[in-house]
């Protein structure tokens, strides 16, 4: 196993955790995660679903490692579609302060989507 293939499959597992943590987040109703919301203008409603995604986004994840390497592509692209939406949401509110963590979140879905494409393609 190569170095870049090393790497990436520790950020498929880091993406999985990653996802987990702030779809739990989400489904709390953190604190952090409702004052992000509101500086970003997305309704308070629409956290349980957002969780709901990533949530599936970090399942989909799994299940691509363990069995079905194009269901991990499919969740590595929904993923990063995702935060590429929570990333223009910030540009579009302009709310800087904090912009690393989707930024974040989105290079670990693009890393996974990779991944999980070369395991997909036997690479």
């Amino acid at each position: 196993m190569s170095v870049q293939t090393s790497a990436l499959s520790t950020a498929v597992v880091v993406c999985i955790a990653a996802n987990t943590f702030i779809a739990v987040a989400d489904f709390a109703r953190a604190g952090f995660v409702r004052k992000n919301s509101a500086a970003v203008h997305t309704p308070a409603a629409a956290l349980p679903y957002l969780g709901a995604l990533k949530l599936a986004g970090a399942a989909g994840l799994v299940v691509g490692l363990a069995a079905v390497p194009w269901l991990g592509v499919a969740a590595g692209v929904g993923l990063t579609l995702f935060f590429v939406g929570a990333v223009a949401a910030h540009v579009r509110a302009r709310v800087f302060h904090n912009i690393a963590f989707p930024g974040v979140y989105l290079l670990l879905a693009l890393a996974s989507a990779a991944s999980m494409t070369d395991a997909a393609l036997g690479a």
